[in-house]
């Protein structure tokens, strides 16, 4: 009599490159972009390496999908709104993405991105911009800087070798390499994260508002 499949069973669940993507994204949010090989990710998707290429050319193709499904949760600049609005929230919501994802910034900064998520993320950020009064050139200039602020402050938050708890202490320990008589303005405010009288953390919104007030004086509104 043929016995019946346990309840407590595992159903291996068909190969595919959305599944090998999601598999491989979350290893690299684990261990690091470096960690991941395609050994490794058929053994953690219980199949043979060679498999893995019906669905991904090669590792830089499958880096290629991760990218564009981190970039699939970036907030889009919304057209119903004020263009400073939503091109802030885009910016936070795609330094918050970027932070989930540590090994992402790198990889979004190093490769031509030409998937379909990113290649819509793109058109709808040059459309909130261009909608808003900028030319082509100024809403490219607009959206690239807006992107190195975001890209360059996540890969300092992400890297910055103290926590924020950590700086009021850290100063104290750095204070007597900072005399006053040779740098008295850092030494004042030194003693100012000290004392608690500023906190020292870094800011993202304080360049971002900056960026975008900065952008606004370049904006051309649409002639009635």
């Amino acid at each position: 009599m043929p016995q019946t499949p346990s309840s407590e069973s595992t159903v291996q669940l068909p190969l595919s490159r959305e599944r090998i993507l999601q598999v491989a994204l979350q290893k690299a949010d684990a261990e690091g972009i470096e960690a991941l090989s395609m050994r490794k990710l058929a053994q953690e998707l219980g199949v043979k390496a060679m498999s893995l290429y019906n669905h991904v050319a090669n590792k830089d193709d499958m880096v290629d999908g991760m990218v564009d499904r981190v970039v699939g949760e970036i907030e889009l600049p919304r057209l119903d709104i004020d263009w400073k609005t939503a091109m802030r929230q885009r910016a936070i919501s795609a330094h918050t993405v970027l932070l989930r994802h540590p090994w992402a910034t790198l990889a979004l900064m190093s490769r031509v991105n030409v998937g379909p998520t990113m290649l819509r993320y793109v058109d709808a950020t040059l459309a909130c911009l261009v909608e808003a009064g900028f030319s082509y050139p100024m809403a490219d200039y607009a959206w690239n800087a807006l992107d190195s602020h975001i890209y360059g402050f996540t890969l300092q938050a992400l890297n910055f070798p103290l926590e924020a708890e950590e700086y009021a202490a850290a100063a104290k320990d750095y204070v007597a390499m900072i005399p006053p008589e040779k740098y008295p303005y850092l030494n004042q405010l030194t003693h100012q994260v000290m004392e608690g009288r500023h906190d020292g953390l870094h800011d993202f919104e304080f360049g971002l508002i900056l960026l975008l007030n900065g952008l606004e004086t370049l904006v051309k509104p649409h002639q009635p």
